[in-house]
């Protein structure tokens, strides 16, 4: 529960020095406290960028002995993988199964609420340091300490972080939403809101011609 109002979550995680299984709607006894938002297939798996801790820590000092790996409710806490070098349809062989990258996490509220910070939410969206979420392309088991290979990539363009620049610019080229919206796999809701977006957008633009 949150504090103070006592809301339902899933953030926080423990850590597990044993194998888990993964599932097609993500870690066996994994929870989400708003289903309609979290977890699924497409949001089945949530990894997050350890070395992002320390941007956090500096910002927010007061918050920096709960900012450790696995606060911000991740499954998985890996350094080297980031936003900046994790593409949109990357597909990683963790443990056993096999994971493709579907969207980058959108930070919400109850990441202020969990540290007591009111701006952090905001920040790690203006930074671009939401961490991403999986599919499941093969079930299997995954561990502490075990190996995260890379086996296809399918854009070199849109990075998690390129896909944020692209979805949260002012004024936004026309082409790059329809691009971002054709991102083999790109999540279906993305793909649609994008691609809404953009039509909307040419549509006001040869109105105006």
């Amino acid at each position: 529960m949150l504090q103070p109002e006592g809301q339902r979550t899933g953030i926080f995680k423990q850590r597990h020095a044993g194998p888990v299984r993964v599932e097609r709607h993500g870690i066996v006894g994994d929870q989400h406290g708003d289903t309609r938002v979290h977890g699924g297939p497409e949001k089945a798996v949530h990894q997050y960028a350890a070395q992002n801790y320390e941007r956090l820590a500096q910002a927010f000092p007061d918050s920096a002995s709960q900012l450790v790996a696995g606060s911000l409710g991740e499954n998985i806490s890996a350094s080297g993988l980031s936003e900046c070098n994790v593409h949109i349809g990357d597909v990683f062989r963790v443990g056993s199964s096999v994971l493709q990258v579907s969207q980058p996490r959108s930070p919400c509220w109850k990441i202020n609420h969990r540290f007591d910070a009111e701006h952090m939410s905001m920040f790690v969206a203006k930074e671009r340091i939401t961490g991403w979420y999986y599919r499941i392309v093969e079930p299997g088991f995954i561990e502490a300490e075990g190996r995260i290979e890379l086996l296809e990539r399918h854009t070199e363009r849109f990075s998690i972080d390129q896909f944020w620049q692209v979805q949260l610019a002012h004024r936004p080229v026309i082409d790059d939403l329809f691009a971002l919206a054709a991102a083999q796999g790109l999540a279906e809701d993305w793909k649609r809101r994008l691609s809404e977006r953009a039509k909307y957008l040419q549509k006001r633009a040869d109105n105006v011609n």
